[in-house]
């Protein structure tokens, strides 16, 4: 038996965006008081590239199990979702907005914490100085490398400005991003900044099953700092 339950519903979001939305919680078999308040929003890697929530249900599921109410959904254009994905993911912003603004008036918690994965990780980054309920910020393999920069460069200085802490988890290997690129980029950061290298770890390895507990961990180690 499962410690986790899944519910399914419709989230609102500007432009007349209908998001396709998960609510992973806990049960009575999971510690459901370790949460502490604290939802997981997660937001899924490049719509056009074929990204959507179902990537980070690995995830959700485990934080589920370990106590925490946990949320992904299809961002526009993915999915389940209505409307059409951007190349450089500025609307998309709206869609996570909308959907930590949707957990905390429906999910009961008073604090989010934002998760992106790929490109999903500067889409987040843009909006976590425009909710004031998100206490912190996890990125999986930020694309802040020369290429990926031409579409999500005008990302970066969110969330390297932002106040709130922030915990950059890429692997050695990542195509899109060298050692020395993510520590030039968090070298100018401000405010609380942390960094875990997966060694021998490609960027698209990491959005598999195979890495699933290890990112639960790390989110879990960073949630209960905040």
């Amino acid at each position: 038996m499962s410690n986790y339950a899944v519910e399914s519903t419709k989230v609102p979001a500007p432009d007349n965006v209908s998001l396709h939305t998960r609510l992973f919680k806990p049960t009575a078999g999971g510690d459901a008081s370790s949460g502490n308040n604290l939802g997981i929003v997660l937001v899924h890697p490049y719509t056009v590239l074929g990204g959507c929530q179902g990537l980070l249900g690995g995830i959700a599921s485990g934080l589920a199990a370990k106590g925490y109410k946990a949320v992904t959904f299809d961002m526009r254009g993915a999915g389940k979702s209505t409307g059409r994905p951007s190349l450089t993911g500025f609307a998309e912003v709206k869609d996570v907005i909308a959907v930590c603004e949707w957990v905390r008036e429906n999910v009961g918690v008073q604090r989010v914490l934002l998760v992106g994965s790929s490109a999903g990780a500067p889409i987040a980054g843009s909006a976590v100085d425009q909710i004031d309920h998100v206490v912190g910020y996890v990125s999986i393999g930020y694309p802040f490398g020369l290429i990926s920069s031409v579409l999500f460069g005008r990302h970066h200085k969110a969330i390297l400005e932002s106040p709130k802490p922030k915990f950059f988890v890429m692997g050695t290997r990542d195509g899109f991003t060298s050692v020395k690129q993510l520590k030039n980029k968090l070298s100018s950061a401000v405010g609380r900044v942390e960094m875990h290298l997966i060694e021998g770890a490609g960027h698209f390895q990491m959005e598999g099953p195979g890495y699933d507990t290890q990112m639960v961990n790390l989110i879990l180690e960073f949630a209960s700092s905040l």
